[in-house]
């Protein structure tokens, strides 16, 4: 009997591993190296790996939350483009990133857009708390992370005055980032005094929300919009620089964009969706064209908005970076805190960097992940001997998610160089072109430059042993989360 019992056993895991690697090998978008490490994975570790790939295999969300943004999706109307746009891009050598932005959300580039750069982190809270304080008709947000610290009651205290006047606020906070400030008195007071406030993919049990979907499928965006006519977007949470739940790595260096245009609208596009998604009322006649107030600005920028997440058909994001980076012809500079390309984001930099283009990336020294660290290091060896630039910024973490081409065109927002972002999160970022702005974030960037040290390839030589191997294995388990 027992002999029987360990016989019906080992068939059931022979049979479990068989479906599961069979299943790896059909899933739809999924690149090769992902497919080849978790069959690995199953065979290496034979009933963990199963269950690893059960739980974390694939992006997936509930049936009945994909149901449902399918259905807003095909709900939502799309904020109209600018032609002047759209003729301006098609003489330009920025076309192809637009067009392909496009392709994404069904958003088409917008002109007449004004945009600045915060100082830093606090005066980008004190901003966004004077657009709240000046705001008459509606305040929406979105955050990953929102903290009870000196930046995040500020921010908590002018969306109650806002609500406390009549304006409409809405407020989207995730429930895995947030969830400290979801379980306070000060969420609790936010709904009292009228604010609309929603948890953004609420987790529930683990149990259940692990066999409904991905915990750790996350609404990363950061997204402040005012009276349809203001957005600021970039990387930093509602938090203090000095980021005290993770204060050893502080400050935490990030960059806030503040815009003011026909782009609000289209960020209100993506409000929109999380938003009904999450239980909240119709909004979808803010996304109706409205009256311009006053003569557009004679030299406007143009933006186009870029939203993804797990219920994208491909990895959108990932391939709005490489269609930049081939559009580059002089020069690249790209900020990220986590930096775990996929081979066509690679392939992109290195290609650049080999076809004469200056490609500089700044990453963090210290890292607040130590897996992402050793992953992201085990690319150095092939991005210097392809010629690109490696800077490791000292001064605590930057947090800054940004690309700037030729001084031109850039990205800017939520989503990290990393399969996190490309597949996972809910991001969102603006695709810009704009020689007044991208010289502000430029001249940014080379404020981090100076503060950076440069990785040469004698330093990378003389990683030890251990270090590379761990380097190594973090890289070559990478494609399975």
């Amino acid at each position: 009997m027992e002999i029987d019992l360990i016989w019906f056993l080992e068939i059931a895991l022979l049979g479990a591993m068989v479906l599961t690697m069979g299943r790896a090998l059909l899933r739809p978008q999924r690149e090769p190296a992902s497919r080849i490490a978790w069959i690995i994975a199953i065979l290496v570790l034979p009933g963990l790996g199963v269950l690893a790939y059960l739980l974390i295999g694939e992006a997936r969300i509930s049936r009945r939350r994909s149901a449902r943004f399918a259905r807003i999706e095909a709900h939502l109307p799309r904020p109209d483009g600018d032609p002047e746009a759209a003729r301006a891009l098609s003489h330009s050598a920025f076309h192809a990133p637009f067009a392909l932005a496009r392709s994404i959300n069904g958003l088409p580039p917008t002109l007449f857009n004004t945009a600045t750069l915060a100082t830093d982190s606090n005066a980008a809270i004190d901003g966004m708390v004077a657009d709240i304080d000046t705001a008459q008709t509606t305040v929406h947000l979105c955050f990953y992370i929102w903290l009870a610290d000196h930046n995040g009651l500020k921010v908590k205290d002018a969306l109650i005055r806002a609500a406390l006047r009549g304006v409409r606020v809405r407020v989207l906070a995730d429930a895995l980032g947030s969830r400290q400030f979801l379980r306070s008195i000060h969420w609790q007071e936010l709904r009292a005094t009228g604010v609309d406030a929603r948890m953004a993919l609420p987790v529930g049990g683990v149990v259940w929300t692990l066999i409904r979907g991905r915990v750790d499928l996350r609404n990363h965006r950061k997204l402040l919009i005012c009276d349809n006519e203001v957005v600021w977007c970039g990387s930093q949470n509602l938090a203090d620089p000095e980021f005290r739940i993770k204060r050893r790595y502080a400050p935490w260096v990030d960059v806030m964009s503040r815009w003011q245009g026909p782009v609000a609208r289209h960020c209100q596009f993506l409000f929109a969706g999380d938003w009904m998604a999450e239980g909240g009322d119709d909004v979808t006649a803010l996304l109706s064209p409205t009256a311009q107030n006053g003569p557009p600005p004679a030299h406007g920028a143009i933006a186009q908005v870029i939203g993804t997440g797990p219920n994208q058909r491909f990895a959108a994001m990932t391939a709005c970076f490489a269609q930049l980076v081939h559009a580059a012809r002089h020069e690249l500079v790209v900020t990220t805190p986590y930096f775990v390309p996929d081979e066509q984001l690679l392939f992109a930099l290195t290609s650049a960097a080999r076809r004469g283009v200056r490609v500089v990336v700044i990453l963090p020294r210290r890292n607040d992940s130590r897996i992402v660290a050793g992953a992201s290091r085990s690319y150095y060896p092939a991005l210097l001997e392809a010629g690109v630039e490696l800077h490791e910024f000292r001064p605590g973490l930057l947090h800054a998610k940004t690309m700037v081409a030729d001084g031109k065109a850039g990205l800017i927002g939520s989503a990290n160089l990393d399969r996190r972002s490309f597949e996972l999160n809910f991001e969102n970022n603006v695709l810009f072109a704009d020689d007044g702005f991208a010289k502000a974030l430029r001249a940014r960037q080379d404020e981090w430059l100076a503060q950076s040290v440069r990785i040469t390839p004698a330093m990378v030589a003389d990683y030890s042993l251990p270090r590379r191997l761990w380097q190594n294995l973090m890289a070559l388990w990478s494609p399975l989360l």
